[in-house]
């Protein structure tokens, strides 16, 4: 089985970190009962399923535990993806940045750390203007309505044992002392679908409530248009923004 790296450190908590529950409009129609970004990516980028290692690559997860450099990197190309724009981190920008921010061969980052580094900095040519905590991820009505609205989740969990088993989803095992950081971008009933190490993965609702410790909606320029994210209130969250 090939070997790959981590890289995620325990979770950091900041109070002033806004939340995502709160810029919900009380006319918010429930999400659907399932999403899959990506579809509509490969839609508007004209591309299929086996473009998906060339969209989301490695990143040198496999030699580096930069997996909350490559998750940055992968949510950038889904916020891209989403209206129609293929714009893909080289590798290299992602090794470099991750060694800006103090990570050293497998030391890893703080998923919170590269959240703030983005949102005060532009990264191989884009920006995040903000994001946002899903303070209680195991309200899964939460994540499917982050996943439905902006296409992706950027989330850390614990590694359970098998994590590196690619060939069947996710379920609930011994924990390790590894931490992991990757973008979900799909969920259905059973469960959601993860981008990590150059392929998607699924785990099921189990898996993410017994391993998944934090989670981000993280909110691109495009979010300003109010057809890009129709219920939510990113009108509120600027002057919150400008608040703190």
């Amino acid at each position: 089985m090939t070997k790959y790296k981590f890289g995620k450190l325990p979770p950091k908590n900041d109070y002033r970190t806004l939340r995502f529950k709160k810029y919900l409009r009380a006319d918010l129609a429930p999400p659907p009962a399932s999403d899959d970004a990506l579809q509509r990516i490969y839609a508007n980028l004209k591309v299929n399923e086996s473009d998906l290692s060339t969209l989301f690559p490695m990143d040198c997860n496999n030699v580096l535990g930069d997996c909350t450099c490559a998750g940055l990197a992968h949510a950038d190309t889904v916020f891209n993806g989403l209206i129609g724009k293929q714009n893909i981190m080289a590798a290299s920008d992602v090794k470099d940045l991750y060694s800006k921010l103090g990570g050293q061969g497998d030391s890893g980052l703080a998923m919170l750390d590269v959240l703030n580094y983005w949102q005060n900095n532009i990264v191989s040519g884009d920006e995040v203007l903000a994001f946002v905590k899903i303070n209680d991820p195991k309200n899964h009505e939460l994540i499917e309505q982050a996943i439905y609205l902006f296409g992706c989740v950027y989330l850390g969990f614990q590694c359970q044992q098998d994590v590196q088993n690619l060939q069947k989803p996710w379920t609930p095992g011994p924990l390790t002392n590894d931490g992991h950081c990757v973008v979900a971008v799909a969920y259905d009933q059973n469960g959601v679908t993860v981008l990590t190490w150059g392929q998607k993965q699924e785990g099921t609702w189990g898996w993410w409530d017994e391993c998944v410790d934090e989670a981000y909606v993280l909110l691109p320029p495009e979010a300003r248009d109010p057809n890009f994210a129709p219920g939510f209130d990113f009108q509120q969250l600027e002057d919150d923004l400008n608040n703190l």
